[in-house]
């Protein structure tokens, strides 16, 4: 069990940065929260963050008082160079390598590199990150193999040992979303159901029984795919 120490979570304000936010704060004594405007599609998450820190702090006060400063840097460089239907208003398909347009490429590899020069700044040294290898979209730096040899570079680069926590690896949304109700119970699911975003299309317009979304977008599906999973 990690039951002290300081953390710093990659924070965008989704279903998963969100629950891992809840797991962190439950495990240690010092949060922090760093997220990024690398001008996605889906703007609407940078509000909804904001909206979700505030809903912990006023649900949760036993873990209010863990939380500490929130930064969100500016990526904008990774949207220029980026063409992708997560940085351009571009239709969703499939690639002819198979990934989805989705895919940013580096994305995930540069927010640990800031994470970790963060860190070092403030002399946090656990990263903790929602990257998941079971529910995903075959984006290749969501995989552990990749994140662990992302670590050890920077862990050799800056001299300094730096632990990267990724506890939805090898859950499902279903299973993401039955760890929220352990560590929170049906506040936190109620909490992150309407505070989170996921869509990728960046629609808040309509509450479906899973949360806001489109209802169309494979972030729309998982998600509710994954609640009717954890509903049954």
């Amino acid at each position: 069990m990690i039951n002290e120490g300081k953390a710093l979570i990659l924070f965008s304000g989704g279903q998963d940065s969100a629950t891992i936010l809840a797991w962190a704060l439950d495990k240690f004594d010092h949060v922090e929260t760093l997220g990024f405007d690398y001008e996605q599609r889906h703007m609407v998450e940078m509000q909804c963050r904001g909206d979700v820190l505030a809903q912990i702090r006023a649900t949760f006060p036993h873990w209010a008082h863990k939380l500490g400063k929130d930064r969100v840097l500016d990526l904008s460089v990774l949207g220029e160079i980026s063409n992708t239907s997560f940085t351009r208003d571009i239709e969703i398909t499939e690639t002819g390598d198979g990934l989805p347009n989705t895919f940013v490429p580096g994305r995930n590899i540069i927010f640990l590199n800031f994470a970790a020069a963060l860190g070092y700044k403030r002399g946090v040294h656990n990263l903790v990150a929602g990257m998941c290898e079971a529910d995903f979209s075959g984006y290749p730096d969501c995989r552990k193999d990749t994140l662990d040899a992302t670590i050890k570079a920077l862990s050799l680069g800056m001299d300094t040992e730096f632990k990267l926590h990724t506890p939805l690896m090898f859950l499902s949304k279903a299973g993401a979303w039955q760890l929220a109700e352990r560590l929170g119970g049906a506040a936190l699911v109620a909490l992150i159901n309407q505070y989170s975003h996921t869509c990728y299309m960046g629609e808040r317009g309509e509450r479906h029984a899973w949360g806001y979304g489109c209802g169309e977008c494979p972030a729309c599906v998982l998600r509710a795919n994954g609640w009717a999973a954890y509903k049954s």
